[in-house]
């Protein structure tokens, strides 16, 4: 068998690389990510979101501030995110403190999305209990009539971004001989990593 390279020294660089290769393939949606934070009975959760934004700071998503995951990552900050791109055969594992975004970058994002999604933040009362689905349809009237323009961003919603302190970048192999690299920040280099390969 002959040995891989070395596993290169910048997982950003590696996930980047990855995530424009499952944007090229049929996906309906490579960024879509497994989010799973804790409650506080210790039980966790796990949900698909998507991803919307990255850079050598963290991975963004953003939701309604009042949402389960938002709540329980008040309580416990620690979060894990997984991508699964079977296309690729490839994974990305992510280990690291959730961090809500700034208002700016809030207020930036969600000028960018379509109106339909915006007034549904707005019309959402995320995780309540919905008595009936027409309940809702009113709500979103309702706040139609109430921004016939310019959408502004709800003060309940905004983002999250993961800061990583572990990162695996899985890669399928034949007979199961998988390739995983372990990246987790370097305690003794400011903003850098030490990598490791672990056993598949």
């Amino acid at each position: 068998m002959v040995s891989s390279p070395s596993p290169a020294a910048d997982p950003f660089a590696r996930f980047g690389e990855l995530l424009e290769r499952a944007k090229a393939t049929d996906l309906p949606e490579p960024t879509a990510m497994a989010l799973s934070t804790v409650a506080p009975n210790g039980r966790p959760s796990s949900r698909m979101v998507l991803l919307k934004g990255f850079d050598e700071h963290g991975f963004v998503f953003y939701t309604n501030l009042a949402s389960r995951k938002a709540l329980e990552i008040a309580g416990n900050p620690w979060v894990a995110l997984c991508f699964h791109w079977q296309p690729l055969e490839s994974q990305v594992r992510i280990e690291g403190r959730a961090a809500q975004v700034d208002d700016l970058e809030a207020d930036a994002y969600f000028a960018t999305r379509p109106r339909g999604s915006q007034i549904g933040a707005w019309a959402s009362l995320q995780s309540a209990d919905l008595p009936a689905r027409s309940e809702l349809e009113a709500r979103i009237l309702e706040t139609e009539a109430r921004f016939p323009g310019e959408v502004p961003r709800p003060p309940f919603w905004s983002g999250f971004r993961v800061v990583p302190e572990r990162i695996e970048i899985w890669s399928g192999m034949p007979s199961r001989l998988h390739e995983r690299d372990l990246y987790t920040r370097s305690a003794e280099e400011p903003g850098g990593w030490e990598v490791r390969q672990l056993y598949p």
